[in-house]
């Protein structure tokens, strides 16, 4: 990767982008300073040193730790210079790529993937696609497929710099030329051994954010997301493993930040995971932890055609290029894909990521000793039916069902299978009593009598609901 910084203005959003998105995708970079020209003489090589520092100590936390910088003019004056001289530093720029560069290992096993740049017609001839080949190889007679357009053609000639070839394989850069193609369908592309890519409405990635981008990621939210040859909009939901101490219910959909789980843990669909209203960041109480394994489901507004585990980067390109903040958001790898357009309904009931949920109400009057009624933990048109046997806790340590309604109010009864405490018994007798002390028909009623210093017993119920449940099933804790 060649990093272009201008050795006037320094580093700037665009160029820190740059940076971040060569740490995800490349292991060698060489930093040039252009436009030196535009320094005084009899400064330039001290501002040439300080700036040359100055990027050093700003790569000493990537990857590029002490990468090559070298200076340039590559046009002095500028594009509009009437009389342009010479470049600068140009042929020291040629010789330090040169000692940088490096053969690949190349495999030409694999389903043949292509990256095609420009598309057009030679008459006579038929449609040439030009590009590189990413994976696999490819030679004459091959059948190729358009996934962009859902259309398979055979390859009739295969050209590398203008030479005829019989093939080609990974890292080569090659001239396809297939008959019968109109050039005005793609300009850009990918093409690919028939039926290796898949199109996507939605997918589940691996998730990490970047540390330079400023703000919550948000559940609900949506990004652009870039993804195989495609950048697109989609709405994301963040999940994550679930709590370490699932005995404790933690509170709705915040999770612990000090729960310990291992980054090592690969997604399926067999297991649970606890939805998250935005992403955990590494933060503690006493400073930066090891952030949690976690994941994002992603639903495309168009669907995307990739290969399976290829590299994701969410951003936020809508923001101001000269609010100086980074506007990529996060990166991960493709986990799972979904084909079908109806996945809402086919596919994403398999994801088993739930929400926890709690309820207070509090115990209005006991009936006898192992029976009370509550108030205040269902509406008036709350549909009772679905918590009935669901387990609930008074906040004096006894533990009971609910077993149905009680009126048309909301009211609902508890079986206590172990009965009341008798304190429990003696604190909901002494409530009872000073909410019966009445006012005669001259006197003050019961709404107009002076509030007493006695707590209710408090009713906790706890359950979890999975989010992409049809039936929308309430589980007991």
């Amino acid at each position: 990767m060649m990093l272009v910084v201008d050795v006037v203005k320094g580093v700037q959003t665009q160029t820190a982008e740059c940076l971040l998105i060569g740490e995800l995708t490349c292991p060698r970079m060489v930093v040039v300073l252009n436009k030196i020209d535009l320094l005084p003489a009899n400064k330039r090589q001290s501002a040439i040193e300080k700036m040359t520092k100055r990027l050093h100590k700003t790569l000493e936390g990537t990857r590029f730790k002490e990468c090559p910088v070298i200076a340039v003019a590559a046009k002095p004056g500028g594009p509009e210079a009437p009389d342009p001289e010479e470049p600068h530093g140009v042929p020291e720029l040629i010789e330090l790529l040169k000692k940088q560069t490096y053969l690949p290992q190349r495999d030409p096993a694999g389903d043949l993937l292509m990256a095609v740049d420009h598309c057009f017609s030679i008459r006579g001839q038929g449609t040439v696609m030009t590009g590189t080949i990413l994976q696999g190889s490819l030679a004459i007679n091959d059948t190729v497929e358009i996934p962009a357009l859902k259309v398979t053609k055979k390859i009739k000639s295969v050209q590398m710099f203008r030479k005829p070839v019989s093939g080609a394989m990974q890292g080569d850069r090659v001239g396809v030329c297939v008959t019968q193609f109109d050039p005005k369908l793609l300009e850009r592309g990918v093409v690919c051994t028939p039926g290796s890519l898949r199109t996507l409405y939605a997918a589940v990635i691996s998730v990490r954010k970047i540390g330079y981008f400023k703000g919550p990621l948000a559940t609900r939210a949506k990004f652009h997301i870039t993804v195989g040859h495609e950048t697109v909009m989609a709405k994301v939901m963040f999940f994550g493993l679930p709590p370490a101490d699932a005995s404790e219910p933690p509170s709705d959909t915040k999770p612990s930040s000090l729960r310990p789980c291992s980054l090592d843990s690969a997604f399926s669909f067999e297991r649970e995971y606890f939805y998250q209203d935005e992403y955990v960041t590494g933060q503690g109480e006493a400073g930066p932890i090891p952030e949690p394994q976690q994941w994002a489901l992603l639903e495309f507004e168009r669907p995307v055609t990739c290969p399976s585990l290829c590299l994701v980067i969410g951003s936020k390109l809508d923001t101001d290029i000269h609010a100086n903040a980074c506007r990529l958001a996060f990166q991960g790898r493709l986990l799972q894909g979904f084909e079908d357009k109806g996945y809402a309904e086919t596919a994403l009931p398999r994801l088993r990521i739930y929400k926890t949920k709690h309820k207070e109400g509090q115990v209005e009057r006991v009936t006898d000793e192992y029976s009370v009624i509550g108030r205040n933990l269902f509406k008036k048109e709350t549909n009772l039916q679905l918590f009935l046997g669901l387990k609930v806790v008074l906040s004096t340590g006894e533990t009971g069902v609910v077993e149905g309604g009680f009126g048309q109010s909301g009211k609902f009864k508890i079986r206590l299978q172990e009965g009341l405490f008798p304190e429990t018994k003696q604190l909901l007798s002494s409530t009872s009593k000073k909410k019966g002390k009445g006012g005669t028909k001259s006197g003050p009623t019961n709404e107009e009598a002076p509030k007493t210093d006695s707590q209710p017993v408090a009713i906790h119920l706890h359950f979890k609901r999975y989010v992409f449940d049809p039936h929308k099933k309430m589980v007991q804790l």
